[in-house]
């Protein structure tokens, strides 16, 4: 039963996290560790550097992110994300959606605890 929750949690997350970390960088660039540790601040949200990593790839493949090369005084240069103008817009869209989408859970999910 544990791992049937935990599998749906994981389902849950990797549907959200395009969203979370656009909005992470919607405050600032980060290095990728820096957003892996940021969404570990988070329950729920954590994620390997293995999952985080591919997405961003992928988000700067799609033009939602910009990325920076930058010395690192504590070890090598570091690749730096940040939201493209086309990222803000994704993101604008994306949180939209995602409001919608859980007004409407919930509010499907309180009728139903209230028929019981």
């Amino acid at each position: 039963m544990a791992a049937e929750r935990d599998s749906r949690v994981s389902q849950f997350r990797k549907g959200a996290l395009e969203l979370v970390i656009l909005a992470l960088l919607d405050s600032g660039e980060l290095y990728g560790v820096e957003i892996v540790d940021r969404l570990g601040e988070h329950a729920g949200l954590e994620a390997s550097a293995g999952t985080v990593y591919p997405l961003l790839s992928r988000l700067k493949k799609a033009g939602s992110v910009e990325t920076t090369w930058r010395e690192s005084p504590v070890g090598p240069p570091r690749k730096y994300y940040r939201l493209s103008a086309q990222g803000k817009g994704e993101l604008a869209e994306m949180s939209a959606s995602w409001r919608d989408l859980s007004e409407t859970v919930e509010r499907l999910l309180t009728r139903a605890e209230g028929d019981d």
